[in-house]
């Protein structure tokens, strides 16, 4: 496909606007992740320690976001999504591993979808359970497949639906927050200020470290205009519409934490039923509430859905036009859609629906599996715009404050990405690599195929390191030392 151009049904070329490339970033980040947060939080912190966490995040995803901008003016030439910013600042290799933790992390966050849709159908049908029973795995595998076939039929129809859907889906969180500040409780909101009379949630210290994972979750999606780079109207709506997106997508997150600390004790917020945001809501406006929420969500994350399926199918397709990727997952239907990327992403969504039979708390697990894996991408694009800001490259004429500017919004946006490596933990770390490993298989076809030397000194080292992770991984997992 030709840059900066969006392969339409017929041949026909589109390109997105502003408005189209911020619902693509809304959409992606407001999925299901928000209506799990009063629990999450809940179950965490009180009211104190989400404020911190929320500023915590808002920063450390801002300068994420403004890295993203930033990446977008001084690389151009580099619109390929999120990926490539690795490949260019630390070689091949490190590019490719970025890519496959993005599609990974997508897949992984594809099956929480799911899962999180039929745990909201079981408050009302006993038999989907909390999103892993034998029916809800049914059914989300005609989801799975039913999607397939929309994208399939061609990208730009897929983006529109999904400019719809996210109109629909923040009309009834934007209702439930007005409801609770309206039905605001003081004595609650005191009491959850820190919620130290409730019970043991640890120092803050603790309580903070235990939101990072979920105030994560729910921005992935903040590169989603940067991933569809190639089809802006002008290079510079990407960064404008990745800063807008997140902004309001900051505002609506940390607004739905408060005001459900504002009407419901921090123990009952625990111990609410996913997805939360219908509990809470149900215990202000009764029997009703239950259902308009449950529909929001089954709504927002068959739209999140929709999203995160393209984007993964971009990544995959993407690195083999570029011949970082074996040539078979470049291939294109006559939509011009990516089919053969389509294709493994939806067997994998469904090796891992299946995989939610036999893990325990399939929801949270698939949530923080997904977080942890997307971590990569982000810390590799942090660090090729902190690696441009030291050295220099791409600031020829620039003024020495905004380069300075720069490279400090880089280095905290890379220490953030570190510091969410360590609260993940090495389970997770771990796991990632088990993933990594052996999809190292796919890059070394991709440079035989083309004759290309297949690893430099330092990527060999950092071969050996990723197969190293896996096998301790994978160990574990057989030993029941890492317990899913």
């Amino acid at each position: 496909m030709s840059t900066q151009t969006e392969a339409a049904p017929g041949g026909a070329v589109a390109k997105m606007s502003v408005p189209t490339l911020t619902a693509m970033v809304v959409g992606s980040m407001v999925g299901a992740g928000v209506f799990s947060l009063p629990a999450r939080f809940g179950v965490a912190t009180g009211i104190l320690g989400s404020l911190i966490a929320w500023v915590i995040a808002g920063t450390g995803m801002l300068m994420l976001a403004f890295v993203f901008q930033n990446l977008a003016i001084r690389r151009p030439d580099l619109d390929s999504g999120v990926f490539i910013y690795a490949k260019a600042g630390f070689g091949d290799y490190a590019g490719f591993n970025s890519a496959i933790g993005f599609w990974a992390s997508a897949v992984a966050g594809n099956t929480f979808y799911w899962v999180f849709m039929t745990a909201t159908v079981g408050a009302f049908f006993d038999s989907f359970g909390d999103g892993d029973t034998f029916l809800a795995v049914a059914v989300g595998t005609v989801g799975v497949w039913m999607f397939h076939y929309l994208v399939a039929r061609g990208v730009r129809d897929a983006a529109v639906i999904n400019r719809i859907v996210t109109v629909f889906k923040i009309i009834p969180i934007l209702v439930f927050i007005v409801v609770l500040f309206v039905n605001f409780d003081a004595g609650v909101f005191s009491d959850n200020w820190t919620a130290y009379g409730y019970g043991d949630l640890g120092n803050l210290n603790e309580q903070i470290r235990n939101t990072m994972l979920i105030t994560t979750f729910v921005f992935i999606g903040i590169e989603g205009a940067s991933v569809y780079s190639r089809y802006a109207r002008r290079r510079e709506d990407v960064g404008r519409a990745t800063v807008l997106g997140f902004l309001s997508v900051l505002s609506i997150f940390a607004l739905v934490t408060l005001s459900s600390y504002s009407v419901v004790p921090q123990p009952e917020l625990a111990d609410t039923r996913q997805p939360s945001m219908v509990g809470v809501f149900e215990t202000v406006v009764g029997d009703w509430g239950e259902v308009f929420i449950s529909v929001a969500v089954i709504v927002s994350v068959l739209g999140a859905y929709l999203a995160w399926t393209l984007m993964a199918a971009e990544v995959m397709y993407i690195p083999a036009r570029q011949d970082d990727f074996p040539e078979f997952l470049g291939q294109e239907n006559a939509n011009g859609t990516p089919i053969t990327a389509l294709v493994v992403t939806s067997l994998a969504v469904q090796g891992l629906l299946a995989l939610t039979l036999f893990v325990t708390d399939a929801l949270n697990f698939m949530l923080d599996l997904s977080t942890c894996l997307a971590l990569l991408p982000y810390l590799l694009a942090a660090a090729y715009a902190l690696k441009l800001g030291l050295t220099g490259e791409t600031y020829d004429g620039v003024a020495a404050a905004v380069r300075r500017k720069e490279t400090i919004v880089a280095g905290v946006a890379t220490a953030y990405t570190i510091f969410l490596f360590d609260a993940a933990g090495m389970k997770f770390v771990l796991l990632m690599t088990v993933i990594l490993a052996p999809a190292s298989l796919l890059y070394i076809k991709a440079r035989s195929e083309h004759g290309r030397r297949l690893f430099t000194p330092a990527e060999i080292a950092l071969f050996a390191l990723i197969v190293a992770g896996g096998v301790i991984g994978a160990i574990g997992l057989w030993t029941g030392r890492i317990v899913l």
